[in-house]
């Protein structure tokens, strides 16, 4: 629990089985029962069908569903429960993918509480270390109808606070820029990407 001590607002749950971050649902129960109230955990979920995740939702109390696959955006609307974060993974200008995405949102009525934007890679669902496009994502290049945008992508203690600065999300999400090892959050490093992304903010 050295990331909630450290300051984290949110945790990550990988329940994808080819992710080095992979966690037993008993484990993910352990923690989740464990968290205080003003930590969310989230479950990250890659091409799972919607009965797969309300399994593991109700086997670990999750209230928090992130979609990192090609998922459809029907399963948004089917997921309806749950507050739902759609990632975007994109390897350059990542406006025409969202201007997709509301125009299928709007089709069946799906609408994610929030946007991740993670880099795309041919290897990895995330976790990959590469950066996004910060300034395709600056406030003068959003549109007023995108939901709070989570940025995601190569986010390190170094970079953290230029990119919050320039892209003014509403949440950051990391994974390989704290870790000793992929899976292994290095508790230091944890502690300075916190503190220098709330010092920007």
């Amino acid at each position: 629990m050295g990331v909630v001590e450290a300051g984290a607002d949110a945790i990550g749950l990988n329940f994808y089985d080819r992710s080095p971050r992979c966690v037993d649902v008993s484990v993910a129960r352990q923690i989740v029962d464990a968290l205080p109230s003003t930590v969310t955990p989230v479950g990250l979920f890659v091409n799972h069908t919607a009965d797969e995740i309300r399994r593991i939702v109700s086997e670990t109390g999750l209230t928090t569903v992130q979609l990192h696959g090609e998922e459809p955006t029907s399963l948004i609307a089917e997921l309806a429960e749950f507050r739902i974060i759609r990632a975007l993974r994109t390897d350059g200008d990542f406006e025409p993918l969202a201007t997709q995405l509301i125009q299928e949102c709007n089709q069946t009525g799906a609408t994610p509480w929030a946007w991740l934007v993670d880099a795309r890679s041919p290897d990895a669902y995330g976790g990959t270390g590469e950066k996004v496009d910060w300034e395709s994502l600056s406030p003068e290049h959003r549109p007023d109808e995108w939901p709070p945008l989570v940025l995601a992508g190569g986010l390190t203690p170094e970079n953290v606070a230029e990119a919050v600065t320039m892209v003014q999300p509403w949440g950051i999400d990391v994974a390989s820029g704290v870790e000793a090892s992929p899976g292994v959050k290095d508790l230091k490093l944890v502690e300075a990407f916190i503190h220098r992304a709330r010092g920007a903010s």
